[in-house]
């Protein structure tokens, strides 16, 4: 929040700046203010540690995303797509530390707002599909899995929705992992002789 405030101080001086130099007759100084301001404006639309971590990612430096994609503590000021994409972001990277419960409902809200390109999407749903077979739904999971099937138009994600929908007829479901927990746990049959 206040490095949003100040960025708009910085763009009402620099707007200021640009108006004086072409109002005192510095035509030079003001087409260079315009790029300037031209910037510093573009800034609100373009969160840098948001650039910052899809480079990140591009290069393949996935902790250095991550670390990127963290700073980020207000992406509701953000507009709606980017405030979509750092959600998305931090589900996915963030898994481990945040937890089945909150990946979920980032990746939920992210799809809520609107993810810019089916891939995308389709990455969302696949990811949710996981989670949803983790705590043992799998009807959800199936559904999930079949929208990133309809979503994956370039067809790059087919082997692993494949895989994933392979993965899910082997896993047990809701009630068996019930009745697996209240059983203490699988335990060995002896063997018949």
């Amino acid at each position: 929040m206040i490095g949003f405030i100040i960025r708009c101080f910085v763009a009402a001086a620099a707007l200021f700046l640009n108006t004086y130099a072409f109002v005192s007759g510095h035509w030079g100084w003001g087409i260079v203010m315009i790029f300037v301001t031209a910037i510093i404006i573009l800034s609100f639309f373009r969160n840098e540690q948001m650039l910052l971590a899809l480079n990140q990612m591009r290069v393949g430096n996935t902790e250095k995303a991550k670390k990127h994609i963290n700073k980020i503590t207000a992406p509701q000021f953000l507009p709606r797509k980017q405030h979509a994409y750092v959600l998305f972001l931090q589900a996915v990277m963030n898994t481990q530390e945040f937890g089945f419960a909150k990946s979920e409902q980032y990746l939920r809200k992210a799809i809520g707002l609107g993810l810019r390109t089916g891939q995308d999407n389709a990455v969302a749903r696949m990811h949710l599909a996981g989670i949803c077979a983790q705590t043992g739904r799998k009807t959800e999971a199936t559904t999930l899995l079949a929208e990133a099937k309809k979503l994956d138009n370039t067809g790059m994600m087919k082997d692993q929705i494949k895989q994933m929908q392979m993965q899910l007829q082997m896993a047990p479901s809701k009630n068996q992992m019930r009745m697996a927990q209240m059983m203490g746990g699988r335990k060995k049959m002896p063997k018949s002789r």
